[in-house]
Order: structure tokens, then sequence, then C-alpha cells
């Protein structure tokens, strides 16, 4: 047997250590998952579960800081498998490959996911396991928003950038009714607060100062109404989403964990990344500050 022809039976893992870069990244793998699903476009298929077998391989970017035994800054394992869980549970499919291509979607709408491998093979059609296997990476999958259950559709959340004038607004509670009524998920950002803070003339302590104070002010916005629940992690967000929690949030984690995150240290900037990362279906804007063009997200103005 030729090279070639090895390595197109090979496991995914090694797939994927033959195509790397010259820069390889770090992967996490699944091997050998096997659940029951009634898929197939035969009639015979229908309505009787049969055995799927899973191998996945995810190439992740590594971390730039220590992980510090700290969960939020992997792509968990459960993940994949969450993935998978919930692509089958979304409806019923007639194709292998449609659904390699939804699971692959979904595990690349994490941060750290750049390049996936997903093979899913039948073992029950035959005295052999009937399979395909794809490659997508991140520059190919559409921005979506998973949950952090994984078991429901997409969430676009509205995000909203509060100045201090909208914050301290007697009629706060009640633009806040109006917003839910829009049917989506609530994400409240804010700016700086109207109060001197340490000024260092050093950039990267200056950035978290900064941002500690945002912080400040996120929480002055949570005790203005009692809907309000102040969130720091990604894990936090997909789980009030889901729930559909008011959100305030608080960016220092999100924003100094990130591999690609934000350069600039003006709120709005950093409100605009979270709607991008968290692929928003609009972006309110209050006050005069000016909005970052070229984004994929719509922003308007209050």
């Amino acid at each position: 047997m030729t090279s070639d022809i090895r390595l197109a039976f090979a496991h995914p893992e090694e797939r994927a250590a033959a195509s790397a870069s010259a820069d390889p990244r770090d992967r996490i793998s699944l091997r050998d998952h096997v659940v029951e699903a009634d898929i197939g476009a035969f009639q015979q298929e229908r309505g009787r579960t049969q055995r799927l077998r899973f191998n996945v391989v995810v190439e992740v970017r590594p971390h730039p800081a220590p992980l510090e035994d700290d969960v939020d800054r992997i792509l968990s394992y459960d993940r994949i498998t969450e993935a998978i869980a919930a692509e089958l549970a979304e409806e019923r499919l007639n194709l292998l490959e449609t659904l390699a291509e939804r699971v692959a979607e979904r595990v690349l709408s994490e941060p750290q996911a750049m390049r996936v491998f997903v093979r899913v093979e039948k073992l029950d059609r035959g005295p052999g396991a009937l399979g395909v296997e794809i490659v997508r990476s991140r520059a190919e999958a559409p921005l979506r928003a998973v949950d952090a259950a994984g078991d429901m559709q997409a969430l676009h959340p509205l995000v909203i950038f509060l100045d201090n004038a909208a914050i301290a607004a007697p009629d706060l509670s009640a633009r806040l009714d109006a917003w839910q009524a829009r049917g989506l998920p609530m994400i409240l950002t804010v700016g700086l607060p109207d109060m001197p803070r340490p000024q260092t003339g050093h950039k990267p302590t200056q950035r978290r100062i900064d941002l500690l104070a945002i912080e400040q002010n996120a929480w002055t916005l949570a005790a203005r109404d009692d809907r309000c629940v102040v969130v720091a992690t990604r894990t936090e967000i997909d789980w009030a989403m889901k729930h559909g929690r008011t959100i305030v949030w608080a960016p220092s984690k999100l924003v100094l964990d990130a591999v690609d995150g934000p350069h600039s240290r003006e709120p709005v900037a950093l409100a605009l990344w979270l709607a991008e990362m968290t692929a928003a279906e609009g972006f309110i804007v209050h006050g005069d500050v000016a909005i970052p063009a070229g984004s994929r997200v719509k922003a308007e103005r209050a």
C-alpha cells in the first residue's frame, strides 16, 4: 500500500499532522465515539437506529498566556461531543455528508478552533464501515453562535452600548423593556465611569486599569435594574443567553484571554468586538462616540 493510500485511511489525527503548515497548531481529538441515530436516505433505514462512529480532530491555536488550569482557556472535549449530539437532535438527516458539515460548522464556531477533520461512519450497513470524511477551516465557516449546552439553534443577541447618561437615565427600565420585546438575547456593554482613575503611563498596565474601571461601571448599571446580571466569561454569556437573562458584560477576562483579541482600548470598539464574537443580530450605540467601521454586525445609534 502506497503512503498516499495508507494516509487516506489513516485516523484524522495522522492526516491532520501530514497536512500541517510550517507553523503547526495544537490538536485535540475524539476517537471512536459511537452513538445511535436514525439516519439514511433508504426506506429500510427509516424508523430504526443504527450505530455511527465519529472520529474528530480539531486544530486549535495555543493560548498565549499560561492556562492556569482554567477550563475557560481551552476548547473542551465536551464541545465536540455536544456538537455531535446537538446536530443529531436537530432533525433527521438523510446524508452523512450533511451531518459531517453541520458538526464541523458547529465546532468551528468555537473561538479557539481553526481547522477540523470529521469522519463519520455507519457501522451497521454491511460487513465493513461506510463513511465520509471532511476537512473544514475557520476561513470557510459562516459566523455562528452556539449555546453552552449545544442543544439549540444559533443565538444572535442584541448588543447595546450605554453611555453614562443612558445608565443614569430615569427611563432605563423602560428602554430595557423595549429591547426585550424584540425577542433576542440582550447583552449590555458600558464605557468608562465619570471619575478619575490611576494613570500609569504604561500601556499594558493602563489597559488593565481601564478594563477594571469599565467593570465598575458594569456593576453600577446592574444596580439600576434587577434583571441585569454581570458576566465575565464566554461560558457565562452562552448560558445566560440560553436562559434569557439580561447580561451586562465585564470585559477583562475575555479581552485579556483572547488569542485574537481587540487591540483598541476604546469601550465601543470592545463592545463591537463582543458583538462580532457572539454573531450579534445588531449593535445599538448610545452617546456621542465613534463607531469603528468595517464590522460585520449592523450598527445603529439610539
